[in-house]
């Protein structure tokens, strides 16, 4: 049996609640930092909302309304909230839930320890504040692009590291993950049947081997994946998606390229594990 919150079907044999990500600026701190708090609590089921570029008293209120209308059809709401301006975070106090300031205390901790005060400017972690830094992860971005699923060659000399799979293993996801967020230069290239039968890697990787990471993930996974893309086909065969993800941890194996199976672990995983395996610089 089901029921339906807003516009979200959920089981009633299963505890759900609303969670609000509240920001003055994009809400990424706050759904990570948010996310990160409520994954500690696997038997409850989050319908999630995010609130970005709250800055102001008046657009708080509009915020107190929309949690207070949710408290109305369910479970007190949760609101996890990195507005700085006080004036802002008073208002929001004020919402007919628990609210969660996640810069508050630290803020304070800090301000202590550094012996000045916090800049009140919103969204200063996901501004242009440091250039060099935001110019560098453009140009990690612009480069993933070009070098996504072998489609370049040209200056893979310059990559911090080349992630190879099968197709459908999570290369570009993890690829444009680490150039968005760590500002790497990260190329990914298939492996595919051409690249086999053989003892090493592609010619067009080979002498690249210590810059590369590899992918692999369980048969039934790669199948269904595939199977989203080109149904009843070859390419998403049980049999076939066994064979190539044989083929690649045996190739991992012979020429010691470090990998790890992606079926379990989110992008932030996986780009956590290739960052410390490489020793990339982070």
């Amino acid at each position: 049996m089901t029921d339906h919150v807003g516009d979200v079907a959920v089981s009633t044999n299963t505890a759900v609640r609303t969670a609000f990500f509240v920001s003055d600026s994009t809400g990424i701190t706050a759904e990570t930092l948010g996310n990160a708090l409520l994954a500690n609590f696997p038997s409850i089921q989050f319908i999630r909302q995010t609130l970005p570029f709250i800055d102001t008293a008046e657009s708080a209120h509009g915020v107190v309304r929309e949690v207070n209308a949710a408290t109305a059809v369910g479970a007190l709401p949760i609101v996890f909230t990195t507005v700085k301006a006080p004036a802002v975070r008073e208002v929001l106090t004020h919402a007919d839930a628990t609210v969660i300031d996640l810069l508050g205390g630290h803020m304070s901790e800090l301000e202590r320890a550094l012996g000045t005060t916090a800049s009140d400017q919103p969204g200063q972690y996901h501004g242009l504040g440091d250039l060099e830094r935001y110019f560098a992860r453009m140009r990690a971005v612009e480069y993933a692009i070009e070098h996504d699923d072998g489609q370049s060659l040209r200056a893979l000399d310059a990559a911090d590291v080349i992630i190879i799979a099968p197709s459908r293993c999570g290369k570009t996801p993890t690829t444009m993950y680490l150039a968005l967020q760590y500002g790497l230069l990260v190329a990914n290239y298939p492996l595919t049947d051409d690249d086999f039968p053989t003892d090493g890697l592609p010619p067009a990787i080979a002498k690249y081997a210590r810059r590369c990471f590899g992918l692999t993930t369980t048969a039934l996974r790669l199948s269904h994946v595939r199977f989203e893309r080109r149904p009843n086909s070859r390419y998403s065969s049980l049999g076939q998606c066994t064979l190539e993800l044989r083929r690649a941890e045996a190739l991992y194996r012979r020429t010691r390229v470090p990998f790890l199976n992606s079926a379990t672990k989110s992008v932030e995983e996986m780009s956590a594990v290739i960052i410390q395996s490489m020793k990339l610089r982070a």
